[in-house]
């Protein structure tokens, strides 16, 4: 049998071999130079950039954030501070069971319903990354214990954080206001504003009153710290440091003792108090009442307490000193006397005989006067002392709503004053084009009888009515009321002064000024409407009463406040000036549902002038009797 022999072509084979070792080793320094390239690339050309991102994991940036700018009195009492104190917080990206986790903490500290609530309203507001607190204001007892135990529960520490206290409570929550925790809509401001940086690291911004109006001088300069962590993110060391710059401190033109008394004056009565010195704007007291807990509003207010306030009949989150609008009653009049002398409508000497009603020409329909059977006859003087309606019912017929309107402008009335307060209304001056724009209709010559005596439609706010009262009180130059006196510079501790700088010099007629100053003055005498409330003042109290009404009457129905509900019984007016001479304080007084001016507002004002001008601090206060006895407003 033939074996078939097979040669092999070495020389091929060898050929083929060298063909693929060198592919290979082509190949090879292929890859090697592409990885070449990439590492000059990136060590090279993009040297600079991944250094950057390298040092930013090495070091991380934290911001500090700043104290926030005390308040003060204008004698240094402090009204608005911080304090520190403890925080138990979570990250809840950094938990797996965070119900668990809250449950356990629960055995090492405290946690209420009103905690979890709170912290599960944060937790829908806030990014998951963030830290939230669980509980504040923690007990060095709570911080040890947690501290032995701070290995069982990841994603959680404690904090030490700055507070926001309010030591007068619920008598400043309208002055003051409060901070709350940042929301979205003010981040979008923030941004807006391009103060978004400032604000890294901060959970709080000032919500209402002067925390509000002020927050660009209280909250001060975010400082930062550079920090060397680890792999794991923990600190080594610190790199670098810019200190934070506190904010600035408020001084308020307020006395705070003032204000207390002010507040309490009122007893049970719901109301609004303003006290301006009429020679430079400067509020000496600013309350509305009720008031409400500032502090719960800090850490975000809980659905029961929200419920409570919001729901109540009061109203305590209403800030009637500067959004409340009330007819003005007959505190009105001593301006529609002025308005009358100035366009010469009435003379000091005219004379009106008062039937006790008024009625138009051609009409059948009384309007009737405060005093059945009437006062007899009545010049200007006499008509501001006892308040005669009938007087004002016939000059405002006389005068026309058009003049009513001009010169009533020109004491700020139907305007925001521009207090150093946000959310200021504006009130109602009523006109002929308002009226025609508002409901579509033209005015009638009844519609001007109302508006004579502070009705109708015509509407003002407490702090209008108080900056008329002092521009009357300074001879009609009128200071932009401010709550502000000066700001003190944390950092250079320079004091930048408010400027007090007149506004309005209305140019009236001084003997005008002086016959309606007089009446004013005889008003708290024996024979005026609110006599009591200066008997035995050692000082000349120059004012005015007022009474609102809340319900309507059918003519010739006499008022009657016990057959009426508390609520619907006629709202209680005083302005007034002092000394009447030299006057150093103007206010106003609305007690709501306090009746007639005379009887409940003046005597709060008397008690706020006697320890504005005396130093002299009343005895604690007895509720005003409440009867239905006719008076005078």
């Amino acid at each position: 049998m033939n074996k078939r022999v097979e040669l092999k072509n070495h020389q091929y084979e060898i050929f083929h071999f060298r063909l693929r070792l060198a592919i290979s080793i082509g190949f090879v320094l292929l890859l090697l130079g592409i990885l070449l390239v990439r590492f000059i690339y990136l060590q090279v050309v993009r040297h600079e950039y991944y250094q950057t991102l390298a040092e930013s994991n090495r070091i991380s940036i934290v911001p500090i954030v700043p104290n926030r700018g005390l308040i003060l009195d204008r004698n240094g009492v402090v009204m608005a501070h911080n304090y520190s104190g403890y925080t138990l917080e979570i990250t809840p990206n950094k938990t797996a069971d965070l119900e668990g986790t809250i449950n356990e903490l629960a055995t090492l500290v405290e946690i209420t319903p009103k905690d979890r609530k709170r912290f599960k309203k944060l937790l829908a507001e806030r990014r998951n990354f963030e830290t939230l607190m669980i509980r504040n204001r923690l007990t060095d007892e709570e911080v040890a214990r947690f501290a032995a135990q701070q290995y069982r529960f990841p994603g959680v520490e404690i904090k030490a954080r700055l507070f926001r206290d309010y030591p007068f409570g619920e008598k400043t929550a309208h002055l003051i206001g409060y901070i709350g925790r940042i929301n979205q809509t003010d981040v979008e401001q923030l941004e807006e504003n391009d103060l978004a940086a400032n604000y890294r690291g901060s959970d709080y911004i000032g919500k209402i009153g002067l925390e509000q109006s002020y927050e660009n001088e209280l909250h001060g300069t975010t400082g930062v710290e550079q920090v060397e962590v680890d792999s794991g993110g923990r600190a080594v060391r610190m790199l670098s440091r810019t200190p934070p710059v506190s904010g600035n401190t408020l001084v308020l033109s307020i006395d705070a003792k003032l204000q207390e008394i002010a507040e309490q004056s009122f007893g049970n009565y719901r109301g609004a108090l303003i006290a301006i010195d009429p020679t430079n704007g400067e509020v000496l007291a600013f309350v509305s009442k009720p008031g409400f807990d500032p502090s719960l509003f800090v850490d975000g207010i809980d659905q029961e307490n929200w419920d409570e306030l919001n729901n109540s009949p009061d109203h305590p989150l209403n800030n009637r000193a500067l959004r409340g609008q009330y007819p003005s009653g007959s505190t009105i009049k001593p301006f529609m006397a002025l308005a009358g002398l100035y366009y010469k409508i009435r003379s000091p000497e005219r004379t009106i005989s008062d039937p006790g009603y008024f009625t138009l020409p051609g009409s059948s329909h009384q309007y009737r006067d405060w005093k059945k059977g009437g006062h007899g006859t009545v010049d200007m003087f006499k008509s501001i002392v006892i308040s005669c309606d009938t007087y004002y019912y016939g000059l405002a017929t006389e005068m026309g709503i058009d003049n009513i309107y001009n010169f009533l402008s020109r004491f700020n009335f139907g305007k925001k004053t521009g207090i150093d307060l946000e959310g200021e209304t504006s009130g109602l001056l009523p006109s002929q084009e308002w009226k025609a724009k508002r409901y579509k209709q033209k005015w009638y010559v009844g519609d001007t009888v109302s508006v004579g005596i502070g009705q109708g439609y015509s509407l003002v706010t407490p702090m209008q009515l108080a900056y008329a009262t002092a521009m009357l009180a300074n001879d009609g130059v009128g200071f932009r009321p401010h709550l502000v006196k000066e700001v003190r510079n944390s950092r250079s501790n320079e004091i930048r002064t408010i400027a007090s700088t007149p506004t309005f010099d209305l140019k009236l007629d001084p003997a005008h000024l002086d016959l309606v100053k007089r009446a004013m003055a005889a008003v708290t005498q024996p024979g005026g409407t609110a006599a009591q409330a200066s008997a035995g003042a050692p000082y000349r109290i120059a004012g005015k009463t007022g009474t609102a009404q809340v319900v309507g009457m059918k003519q010739g129905e006499k008022y009657d406040a016990s057959k009426l509900s508390e609520r619907n019984r006629d709202h209680a007016w005083f302005i007034a000036f002092a000394p009447a001479e030299q006057p150093k304080i103007a206010l106003v007084v609305l007690a709501e549902n306090g009746g007639h001016g005379g009887g409940t507002a003046a005597p709060i004002a008397r008690k706020v002038m006697d320890y504005y001008l005396l130093g002299k601090v009343p005895q604690p206060l007895q509720d005003v009797a409440e009867d239905g006895d006719e008076q005078h407003d």
